[in-house]
């Protein structure tokens, strides 16, 4: 039976004490690139905490101290799981002793490009199962406007209890930005929508335990829209300097100098950057929430979507230019022997989702090349159901290759030693700028 207003009152003050005495005990549930960081960021700030996968493996790494997040670091791990601060688990049981959890689940789409809540959808039915007063569930994963309101409210609300007296409900979108050193967890400000006033407060208290600034917003629906603007704004930006490196081509004009000279205003331009695509989670993926869910409300997205086929396309405009580039070698491309050059979907980091890098690779194979790849970050990648190991960067083997591929800008790698020992650089990056060593032939996007 649900609560009147005073008991729901009442369950709100004493979460707020429990939060600010840092005696709540809060859950993360899905240990991912998001959840693992937040569940040991919970930890070190002084609450005991559960993490919560269902993959066993996983788990047991955690267990073992084993951060297999580039954010994360072995040390920081070991510390929290020796101390008890952390504790990690598979089973959903564990809710049922928590004050505060926290969705982190993936919410990938499928092929036809649908989104694909059912992990959102799974975890929720497991809290609802174990649901309790006084609770407070908070949605991190990205996902369309409506899903805590529309698709989480209801299964909790299965369970008899009343969101905003008996539980509380909010959605509060990730910022993760892997590698970056500057912006962290603690210094990236989040949003916060709450079902009710009493939610976004709670969820807000929470957070800025961890997080020195919290914006709250009116509704989950709003900060469901903000993140998917933030993505999808990446999105459009990008898709707009790819189309246009691909005219420049064309008109044999340097579209990195052409930015670079554009960004000299200091007002009403923002720099972005030419590349092999897309990858990560999110904006690969954002546009086609956003669109998919448009479509409810008989409004399509067209300009959104073109962007995000522009950004699709490039791994297949990048290909057209290494085959061109070995063609002009007098070679054909089901004979080249190719290496590729970072897979991870940006600088720096160990996170490959989704990463152009892949799809570049596939396409070349599938045109008969033989290629390697080395990544300092990515040990092995599975490709084509087939585990490919890094190849071991070294003088020989470089010379060997018919062309090399700059498909991530890793700081690791000494491009001046590179062009040295090359015949031929097929540069997605403008990684190779400034070289000109005798002997190579340098093509970029």
């Amino acid at each position: 039976m649900a609560s009147n207003g005073v008991a729901g009152e009442d369950c709100k003050v004493k979460l707020e004490d429990k939060i600010v005495k840092k005696t709540a005990r809060v859950g993360v549930i899905g240990l991912g690139y998001v959840g693992l960081p937040l569940a040991v960021e919970f930890a070190k700030a002084g609450f005991l905490v559960t993490g919560i996968d269902v993959d066993e493996e996983r788990v047991a790494k955690v267990r073992e101290g084993s951060s297999y997040v580039g954010d994360v670091s072995d040390e920081d791990l070991r510390l929290v799981i020796s101390q008890g601060s952390l504790t990690v688990t598979a089973q959903y049981d564990a809710t049922r002793e928590l004050d505060a959890i926290l969705v982190c689940v993936p919410t990938p789409f499928t092929k036809s490009k649908k989104p694909d809540i059912s992990y959102i959808i799974s975890a929720t039915r497991e809290i609802a199962g174990h649901l309790r007063p006084g609770q407070l569930v908070i949605l991190k994963s990205t996902t369309y406007p409506g899903t805590t309101q529309e698709e989480m409210l209801p299964i909790l609300e299965s369970s008899g209890l009343k969101v905003g007296e008996d539980f509380f409900l909010a959605f509060s979108p990730e910022r993760v930005d892997p590698g970056n050193q500057k912006y962290t967890i603690k210094s990236t400000p989040v949003l916060v929508g709450g079902v009710t006033e009493r939610c976004t407060q709670l969820a807000k208290m929470l957070q800025e335990q961890i997080i020195e600034r919290v914006h709250p917003v009116s509704s989950p629906r709003v900060a469901e829209m903000a993140k998917l603007l933030e993505n999808i704004f990446r999105s459009v930006n990008i898709a707009l300097v790819n189309e246009l490196a691909q005219l420049c081509d064309r008109m044999g004009i340097d579209v990195w100098e052409v930015v670079e000279a554009a960004a000299t205003k200091p007002f009403g331009f923002m720099p972005f950057r030419p590349g092999p695509g897309v990858g990560g989670h999110c904006i690969p993926v954002d546009p086609y929430y956003l669109s998919w869910k448009a479509r409810e409300y008989d409004f399509h997205t067209n300009f959104i979507e073109l962007a995000a086929e522009t950004n699709e396309n490039m791994p297949y405009y990048v290909v057209s230019k290494i085959t061109s580039a070995i063609n002009d070698m007098g070679k054909s491309i089901s004979d080249a022997k190719i290496l590729a050059l970072g897979v991870a979907y940006k600088p720096d980091i160990y996170d490959f989702r989704l990463s152009s890098s892949l799809k570049i690779i596939e396409l070349l194979q599938d045109r008969g090349a033989d290629i390697l790849y080395n990544d300092p970050y990515i040990p092995t990648i599975n490709n084509k159901d087939k585990a490919l190991e890094s190849s071991e960067l070294t003088k020989s083997l470089l010379k060997e290759m018919d062309c090399v591929v700059i498909l991530t800008d890793h700081a690791y790698y000494d491009y001046e030693w590179i062009a040295q020992n090359s015949r031929l650089i097929v540069d997605t990056r403008n990684a190779t700028k400034g070289i000109s060593s005798k002997g190579v032939s340098i093509v970029k996007i």
